[in-house]
């Protein structure tokens, strides 16, 4: 039976629920939603296949490879056997899948980009937006916890010319996280509505470290 749309973002919905009920915090069933509502409010303003932009936020983080051993084709296959099992058509499965193999932060490394979309722009600003502000501090505090990272070592600066292989492997203090990624995402940023966002949740981010710092040297 071939679902309407509505029906499969809903089946997909409580797939994804499913799924990731025993996930890292910052990896979780609320991440996706709050990304699949991000790419719903950038979706409005942009040109793009609804469809494929619902389905792309949902399952972006099906299989995240971080918590696969760095396997990156988990998540895409985990995606494309759910949806062939729900009849979606091919080119859109295959749109979805190009989108969850190259969103991530990481793929950045990569000088001559394998695939992109308006679709996938908008997915990834939207994924992009959940890992800055105040929940992306919340987010990176988190998983540096569970990985159990220190929040800060002085004697380790960040490493601001990492390779994708370096990135991948990283296990440096969680603040360098911030200098490695996050206050690098306002500027990486594709729609209008993404860029315009992500301007005062960067701001929020540097008055954090700066407070961070202050305390941390004991000045306030």
């Amino acid at each position: 039976m071939t679902l309407s749309d509505a029906q499969l973002i809903e089946a997909t919905i409580d797939f994804v629920k499913t799924e990731l009920q025993h996930a890292e915090g910052g990896h979780d069933w609320f991440h996706i939603e709050r990304v699949y509502k991000n790419t719903l409010l950038i979706a409005k303003h942009e040109n793009v296949d609804l469809t494929i932009v619902s389905l792309a936020a949902l399952l972006h983080d099906i299989a995240d490879s971080k918590f696969h051993n760095g396997d990156e084709t988990i998540g895409p296959r985990v995606a494309s056997t759910f949806l062939l099992k729900h009849n979606v058509d091919s080119e859109i499965i295959e749109h979805v899948t190009q989108i969850i193999e190259n969103m991530s932060f990481k793929n950045s490394f990569d000088l001559n980009p394998s695939f992109s979309s308006k679709e996938m722009e908008v997915v990834q600003d939207a994924d992009r937006l959940d890992a800055i502000g105040a929940i992306g501090i919340a987010r990176c505090f988190n998983y540096g916890g569970f990985k159990d990272r220190p929040l800060y070592n002085p004697e380790i600066p960040p490493n601001l010319n990492m390779t994708k292989a370096e990135y991948k492997a990283a296990s440096a203090p969680t603040i360098n996280h911030f200098y490695e990624k996050l206050l690098l995402l306002k500027d990486q940023m594709h729609t209008k509505t993404g860029k315009q966002i992500s301007l005062e949740r960067h701001k929020y981010m540097e008055g954090f470290l700066k407070q961070f710092y202050a305390e941390w040297e004991g000045k306030k």
